[in-house]
């Protein structure tokens, strides 16, 4: 859709698809299928975020899980500079020192976001993309061809903090028959538990947050 437009606007002629903010009136339905979203997935996190990654919300569970690895701000949805979850995977500073199976998951995001740009063409896209490219060992991932069959049928991210050692795959949705740009874009990444023991702990710590009856 915005590729339409920017071609449409080149042209002489009008943009013919809206790109509305996620709170205004027109949107007021996705938006509130968004907390909904959110607020179901309970007690695994899950996230609400732009076509470059830029998290726009989130539940209540990613948040403490995000307070756990005390490495990623607890950024409120309306911040001004959102956190971008492929600097928070992929950078040094981000969550890179306690991910076991760093090399796979950085190589797995980059290809994804390498895919972006090529669809979309954007100067955005194309920025995230570079930027991702200059941290250390990435360029070398991202062109590394798969030395051995995956021995899993999906790729879990496998933590490890302290003693907690957590396993987590995602399921990523967007919207069908979007007619908005910002609905077109938008992405819900839902993180599920890749094993009995992780499921356990996010129950457990769910739980902690309960208020006492």
């Amino acid at each position: 859709m915005k590729q339409q437009n920017t071609l449409l606007q080149a042209a002489g002629f009008a943009s013919v698809w809206r790109e509305s903010a996620l709170n205004e009136s027109a949107l007021s339905i996705v938006d509130r299928s968004l907390d909904f979203r959110l607020r179901q997935h309970e007690p695994y996190p899950a996230l609400v975020v732009d076509r470059r990654w830029n998290v726009l919300r989130e539940n209540e569970a990613s948040r403490r899980l995000t307070r756990f690895l005390n490495g990623v701000p607890d950024t409120p949805s309306d911040s001004a500079s959102p956190v971008n979850l492929a600097d928070v995977f992929l950078a040094p500073h981000g969550l890179r020192p306690l991910i076991s199976n760093w090399s796979e998951v950085a190589r797995a995001f980059v290809q994804v976001v390498q895919s972006d740009a090529l669809m979309d063409g954007s100067k955005e896209t194309a920025a995230l993309l570079a930027r991702l490219l200059r941290y250390p060992d990435v360029t070398t991932l991202a062109d590394m061809p798969r030395l051995r069959e995956p021995r899993e049928p999906i790729l879990t991210i496998e933590i490890v903090k302290d003693s907690v050692s957590l396993k987590l795959f995602t399921v990523i949705t967007t919207l069908g028959t979007p007619q908005d740009i910002t609905a077109q874009e938008i992405r819900i990444e839902s993180f599920f538990p890749g094993d009995p023991e992780t499921a356990q702990w996010l129950e457990r710590t769910s739980q902690k947050d309960e208020p006492r009856r």
